[in-house]
């Protein structure tokens, strides 16, 4: 009676089977209504807090504390230097967002400082949804959610893509998932 032993050696990355290289990938960038739209709602959120803070000193109800009075513009003119600058990042940063869909996996890359990539298996997908606000609707934009197997929530999402082209993802990964869970 022959023993088996279980092993799990380290394997070399030089000598590791080959796999589709994830930096050769054919990335294709979000709609171009995403990242406009997203500033807008940005930049009004930004003036929307500095109008209501602009009400209150302006407002002759109530008598503001002293150093509020002196400080309070000074605060105003700071949040909206932050604000505005973020806007920008964050417009850049919207910019910058990609996926890739191949026969067997689906990635998304985003980050403008702090680089993240993601990649899915098809064959490890759950689900996958297509969510719409109110704003996306308006402008036919929709936001896939990928759903792994044995996680709650979902593993990433690749919003501002058009919904044409989200429905068709959606079609294709659970095509496929079919295809290689049964195939």
């Amino acid at each position: 009676m022959s023993e088996t032993f279980f092993t799990n050696d380290n394997v070399a990355a030089a000598t590791a089977h080959p796999r589709p290289d994830i930096q050769t990938l054919e990335w294709s960038h979000l709609s171009e209504k995403y990242a406009p739209l997203k500033l807008q709602v940005n930049i009004l959120s930004t003036l929307l807090l500095i109008a209501l803070g602009a009400m209150g000193y302006f407002q002759p109800w109530v008598t503001l504390p002293s150093l509020l009075h002196i400080y309070l513009p000074f605060v105003l003119a700071v949040i909206t230097l932050i604000g505005l600058s973020l806007c920008a990042l964050v417009y850049i940063a919207d910019q910058q967002k990609a996926y890739a869909l191949r026969e067997l996996d689906l990635h998304f890359s985003c980050g403008l400082i702090f680089r993240k990539k993601v990649s899915q298996p098809i064959t490890r997908i759950q689900h996958i949804e297509l969510k719409q606000g109110p704003l996306e609707r308006y402008k036919d934009l929709a936001c896939l959610q990928v759903f792994s197997a044995g996680g709650a929530m979902h593993t990433f999402e690749i919003p501002g893509l058009s919904l044409h082209k989200a429905q068709y993802l959606r079609q294709f990964i659970l095509q496929h998932r079919d295809i290689a869970l049964h195939g």
